[in-house]
């Protein structure tokens, strides 16, 4: 077999062959995993679902809502279950970029639990949210960072930094990821108490 002469014509067709191949095998691998990976989201958003309202619980067809928030179109989904609703919520101002929780509030609006869905923030740092804001008992910092129990209609969530008002402590060397997990969490009240 004669070796193919260095030129630019070959080496576009080689290059196209290849390029089309790989293709080929990363979209035959992507549709291959797409039935795993959404079912692994939804046992994830089960569980988060548990973790937020506190147990095992029954949860109906979720609604999607549309809000405006600061000029921006925002998308909230709601969870309606047999102890409350959760809200997933997202503030695009994060330290990283979007920061998604999901929040669950009993009937009488008050936090019973919230998890992070996604976040970009920093490791070691901002990425202390998870935990920061949680209950001592569930491993947070101190009763001063914590949201948990609290109403937002009659709590201040907002960080006690900005001297506005705000009853709750910031994540050290995190303030920015703090107002960002405090915003999408009023935001997620606001959106329940809208949609009631």
């Amino acid at each position: 077999m004669e070796k193919l002469k260095s030129n630019l014509p070959n080496m576009v067709g080689i290059l196209t062959t290849v390029a089309v191949l790989c293709g080929g095998i990363l979209a035959y691998v992507n549709n291959l995993t797409d039935a795993p990976r959404k079912e692994a989201a939804q046992n994830a958003l089960n569980a988060g679902i548990e973790q937020v309202m506190g147990g095992k619980c029954k949860v109906e067809k979720p609604d999607t809502i549309i809000r405006t928030v600061d000029g921006k179109e925002l998308t909230y989904i709601a969870y309606k279950t047999d102890k409350g609703t959760a809200i997933q919520s997202t503030d695009p101002n994060g330290f990283g970029g979007n920061l998604t929780v999901l929040v669950g509030f009993n009937n009488a609006g008050d936090i019973l639990g919230y998890t992070i869905l996604e976040t970009a923030e920093t490791p070691g740092l901002g990425a202390k949210a998870d935990k920061w804001f949680q209950s001592v008992e569930n491993g947070g910092n101190s009763e001063k960072s914590s949201i948990i129990g609290k109403n937002p209609a009659k709590n201040q969530l907002r960080v006690t930094k900005d001297n506005d008002g705000g009853e709750i402590d910031a994540i050290t060397a995190s303030t920015i990821t703090s107002r960002a997990f405090l915003r999408a969490v009023q935001e997620a009240y606001n959106t329940y108490a809208e949609n009631k």
